[in-house]
C-alpha cells in the first residue's frame, strides 16, 4: 500500500487498543459500502484504473507514481471510479501544494514534532460506527498560540490526513472531524484570517483525496462566531452542509456518533486510557521515509515519466 514499499508497520499499544496505521484489505461490510456508495464492482473498477492510469501518464508535466496502482486507488476512491474527476482531484492535490510549496516542502512528521507535542491533535483509536476515522483538533484550552502557530496545525492534520489516505478502510467509509474550540479566547481567535480560512476551504472542497463526511464543532464559546464569518464566503453548499454545530449539547453530537466511540469528554462510553498525541507521531515519524516519497511527486519543469 505504501509508495516507499515498506510492508511492516509499526503499533503502539494503548489501554486495550491498538494505534496503527491500518493497511489490511477492507472487511466484507466495508466492501459492500465501496459497492453500493462508490461503484467499486469488477466491470467498473478494472477499466477505471486502466484508463486514469494512462490518463495521469499523459498529465504534461506531472512526475507521479502511476504504475502503482494502490495510488490510483486513492484519487479513484474518492470519485468513485469517474476517471474525468479522479484526474481532476489529482491535478488540485498537486497544484495545491505548489502554490503552498512554503507549507508542503519538506513536510514530514520529524520537522513538525511540536504540534504533537502540545496534544493539539490526536486520531481516535477506534472508528466511528459509520467506520469513519475521527480526528479531534483541540484549539482552546490546550493550543497555546504563542508556542504553536495555526500553520503548524494545518501541517499535523495534513500529515495525518496523508496517512489516513493509505488505508483502504478509510479510502472508503472517510473520516469526520472534532474541532473542539472550549476555552476559545479572543488573542486565540485574532489568529485566523481570510487567506488561511481560504486555504482551508480550498483543501478541504477540491484537493484532498479523502471522503471528509463532517466536520463538528462542539464547545464553542459565541466568539467562535467571529472566526467562522472567515470560512463562510469561501464555502460551498456541499462542504456547508456537512459543517455541524454542537455547542455542550451532547445529544446533538450522539445523533452523528454512537456514544462508544467516543471517550467520555463527550459523554461517550469509549473506555481508552488517556494517551498524548506524541504517541501518533511516532508512528508517523517511524515511516517518514514513505512522506519523503510523497514529497517527490507533483509538477516538475521539464520532467518526464
Amino acid at each position: 500500500m505504501m509508495l516507499c514499499g515498506v510492508k511492516e508497520f509499526p503499533t503502539t499499544k494503548v489501554g486495550e487498543f491498538i494505534l496503527r496505521l491500518e493497511t489490511d484489505d477492507p472487511r466484507p461490510e466495508v466492501k459492500e459500502i465501496a459497492r453500493k456508495e462508490l461503484r467499486e464492482v469488477p466491470e467498473i473498477t478494472e477499466k477505471a484504473i486502466k484508463e486514469f492510469q494512462a490518463m495521469v501518464r499523459d498529465e504534461e508535466g506531472l512526475y507521479a507514481p502511476y504504475e502503482n496502482e494502490a495510488w490510483l486507488i486513492r484519487f479513484l476512491r474518492p470519485t468513485k471510479y469517474y476517471t474525468d474527476s479522479a484526474l481532476k482531484l489529482v491535478q488540485n492535490y498537486y497544484q495545491f501544494k505548489q502554490k503552498h510549496k512554503d507549507i508542503y516542502d519538506g513536510l514530514v512528521p520529524s520537522r513538525e514534532k511540536n504540534v504533537f507535542t502540545h496534544d493539539v491533535i490526536t486520531v481516535l483509536p477506534r472508528r466511528d460506527q459509520l467506520g469513519r476515522r475521527i480526528l479531534i483538533l483541540s484549539l482552546g484550552k490546550k493550543w497555546n498560540h504563542k508556542k504553536v502557530t495555526l500553520d503548524e496545525v494545518y501541517k499535523g492534520v495534513v500529515l495525518f490526513m496523508e496517512a489516513a489516505m493509505i488505508e483502504p478502510e478509510t479510502q472508503i467509509c472517510g473520516a469526520v472531524v472534532i474541532f473542539d474550540m472550549d476555552g476559545l479566547s479572543l488573542s486565540q481567535a485574532m489568529q485566523f484570517t481570510p487567506p488561511f480560512a481560504k486555504r482551508i476551504v480550498d483543501w478541504l472542497q477540491d484537493s484532498v483525496p479523502l471522503r471528509v463526511k463532517g466536520i463538528h464543532i462542539v464547545n464553542q464559546p459565541y466568539i467562535f462566531n467571529m472566526v467562522f464569518a472567515l470560512f463562510k464566503p469561501f464555502l460551498r453548499e456541499k462542504l456547508r452542509s456537512r459543517i455541524i454545530f454542537h455547542g455542550t449539547d451532547r445529544k446533538s453530537l450522539h445523533k452523528h456518533f454512537d456514544p462508544s466511540c467516543l471517550p467520555k469528554d463527550y459523554a461517550g462510553t469509549l473506555d481508552v486510557a488517556p494517551f498524548h498525541s506524541l504517541e501518533w507521531y511516532k508512528l508517523l515519524a517511524s515511516v517518514e521515509i514513505e512522506y519523503e516519497k510523497i514529497n517527490s511527486y507533483g509538477y516538475k519543469k521539464n520532467l518526464k515519466d
